[in-house]
């Protein structure tokens, strides 16, 4: 049940670690809360350089205060949301230790693995403040803060108060922490793994000058499914998002060997969406081929490869 416009309308101090483009959305979404104190930090301001620069300038745009440091952005918070990459998950947990207020609420977005989150919730707990699995079940944009999500982990429910306070689009799914991850990171397996595969495909399918054919034989196959859309937008999100989903699929990976499995559609999807996502290429425009042609023509000049224009 949403919390009641009086307790809406309360003073509350909200920390953020990362202030990449999914902090920046929820952040959208709640500007204009008078009631409502908003400081992050990230490690990127720690260096010189335009990623400061460009950091420093969306904090100012938001109305955000930088901290200098991670416990100085969370002291006196009431609630905290983690929003790095996966593989930094776990380190964000640590770094903010000192500065945790007891009884704080910490909500680590993370796309992790299950164990990565049980490992953080230790470090949370043992600091006093109160752990929360949170799982962000869609692209933020366009719906920022109303972004759906899933939460576990002992005080998920005490946790929703909080977040409806933030007008957040929350579901409690009972006391285990990683609940809320699995069920992310098995469905990328499935999500991401299809962008993979249809960037292999398109990108093969160009080389030889044949994509249009087999998106006609997809299209006889699976009439319902617009396929040269489905691909270059996967090619987009590759190329933009890439090396965060990298991250994602090695969580993925981990978390399926320990159950005993192979990780191995896991893994080769990481390698894929690494090896475009660090090429750092702007989308450009929404045509299937010019967007292929441009990824094609960085890894083959990357790796001293010539290839024939389709």
């Amino acid at each position: 049940m949403p919390a009641s416009d009086n307790r809406q309308s309360l003073p509350l101090a909200v920390a953020l670690i990362g202030f990449g483009e999914a902090a920046r959305a929820f952040v959208s979404g709640w500007e204009g809360r008078e009631s409502l104190a908003l400081t992050t930090f990230d490690i990127k301001t720690d260096g010189a350089g335009p990623e400061r620069e460009e950091i420093l300038d969306a904090c100012e745009r938001h109305g955000v205060n930088c901290a200098g440091s991670a416990p100085e952005a969370v002291a006196g918070a009431d609630a905290v949301f983690s929003f790095v990459t996966a593989d930094q998950a776990e380190q964000a947990a640590r770094s903010v230790l000192p500065g945790l207020r007891p009884g704080g609420f910490y909500f680590d977005c993370n796309s992790c693995a299950p164990q990565t989150k049980q490992a953080s919730a230790e470090l949370i707990d043992g600091a006093g403040a109160q752990y929360i699995d949170v799982a962000v079940m869609a692209p933020v944009h366009p719906r920022l803060h109303q972004t759906p999500v899933l939460v576990s982990g002992p005080r998920a429910e005490q946790a929703l108060e909080i977040m409806y306070r933030l007008d957040m689009q929350a579901k409690a799914l009972g006391p285990k922490v990683g609940d809320a991850a699995a069920i992310k990171l098995v469905r990328s397996i499935m999500i991401k793994g299809m962008e993979a595969l249809s960037a292999e495909c398109l990108l093969a399918g160009r080389t030889l000058g044949v994509e249009e054919r087999v998106i006609d034989t997809l299209k006889e196959s699976h009439p319902g499914m617009d396929w040269a859309v489905t691909m270059q937008r996967s090619l987009e999100r590759m190329m933009v998002h890439g090396r965060r989903r990298a991250a994602e699929m090695r969580e993925s990976c981990t978390m399926v060997e320990q159950l005993g499995l192979p990780g191995r559609m896991a893994q080769a999807t990481a390698n894929w969406q690494q090896q475009i996502g660090e090429q750092a290429l702007r989308p450009g425009t929404e045509d299937m081929g010019e967007r292929a042609d441009r990824v094609l023509d960085a890894l083959t000049r990357k790796h001293g490869h010539r290839r024939s224009k389709p």
